[in-house]
């Protein structure tokens, strides 16, 4: 099993900046893919950025040149660096976890962005 714990979200102006921090924990094996998901009220979880332990990394077309998506394999950590944020980006941001074919989820963290 593995366990992750999100963090970093909040409230800002459109325009701002936020960074979130997913720490994994528990069986965490060496090779894996780790992501951050997003879902908006009444609509379905998407895809934001992904990358593998060799830093490879995939980002939605609506988040590139704005979301950087980084990780230090060391502390088991994935990073989420969110600049020029746009109301459209408001959602819970989900820490993802891929290793073994098996999913693993965070809790969540609410990103909520005004206009």
């Amino acid at each position: 099993q593995v366990q992750l714990v999100e963090s970093g979200g909040g409230l800002v102006q459109a325009g701002g900046s936020l960074r979130l921090s997913c720490a994994a924990s528990g069986s965490v094996f060496s090779i894996n893919v780790m992501g951050w998901y997003r879902q908006a009220p009444g609509k379905q979880r998407e895809l934001v950025a992904g990358i593998t332990t060799g830093g490879r990394t995939n980002y939605a077309d609506s988040v590139k040149g704005r979301f950087t998506i980084s990780r230090d394999n060391a502390k088991n950590m994935v990073y989420l660096q969110m600049n020029s944020l746009k109301p459209e980006d408001t959602a819970v941001y989900y820490c993802n976890h891929k290793q073994d074919w098996r999913n693993y989820w965070g809790q969540g963290t609410q990103v909520t962005v005004s206009s």
